[in-house]
């Protein structure tokens, strides 16, 4: 799925936000913003293949997108980084996506 400029602006805040946070390089920076855009156009594509979509059904799709992200992410976080990660996914309930109906 194509994202919209709202959704990559989206995107980009969340990943300021985050790349604060866990004090990210310039390429973590870059690896996690492609991460967050891979796993919200999977979320797009899924909310499209499925119109009638329920939001208990987004929020496990979610799930499983969540899970894929932070595989990814173990690969270039060090572990003080993946520790803060973890805290912060945890607060992230409505980012990419799960807030919609």
């Amino acid at each position: 799925m194509n994202l919209t400029p709202e959704i990559r602006e989206q995107v980009a805040n969340e990943v300021k936000r985050f790349a604060a946070e866990l004090q990210l390089n310039s390429d973590q920076k870059e690896k996690l913003q492609n991460a967050f855009q891979s796993a919200r156009g999977k979320l797009g594509d899924y909310m499209q293949a499925h119109p009638n979509v329920t939001k208990a059904d987004i929020g496990k799709e979610l799930m499983s997108r969540r899970a894929e992200i932070r595989q990814g992410v173990v690969n270039f976080l060090n572990p003080d980084q993946l520790k803060k990660w973890d805290t912060e996914i945890g607060k992230a309930k409505e980012f990419l996506g799960q807030h919609m109906a």
